[in-house]
């Protein structure tokens, strides 16, 4: 992620290629890369004819979310000049919360 070169095991080529593949194809959200989902992974397997046993794919889903993680780090931080809100409501959800959020 950083640039640098890390070796890839031999045994994790396959696993790479597929996250990879899946990665170029994932769709965008309006902040940002969404997360690869199952029925994406399912389908590359499928179409690929390249049968993915349930650790490999637990692999795949955990480089995902360390990939979105670090993609996602810097975006955390807004710049300096910004005020921003605390990431958590300081008030419990209630009814009358919620008439007043959706109206």
């Amino acid at each position: 992620m950083k640039g640098r070169k890390v070796p890839v095991p031999e045994a994790g080529g396959p696993l790479l290629d597929a996250f990879l593949a899946l990665s170029r194809a994932r769709s965008c959200g309006p902040v940002g890369p969404n997360p690869i989902s199952w029925q994406d992974l399912a389908a590359l397997s499928q179409v690929m004819r390249m049968p993915i046993e349930p650790r490999h794919a637990k692999i795949i889903m955990a480089l995902d979310e360390v990939w979105l993680q670090e993609t996602y780090r810097d975006r955390r931080q807004p710049p300096e000049s910004v005020k921003t809100l605390p990431p958590v409501s300081q008030h419990p959800i209630s009814a009358a919360l919620l008439d007043v959020m959706m109206g």
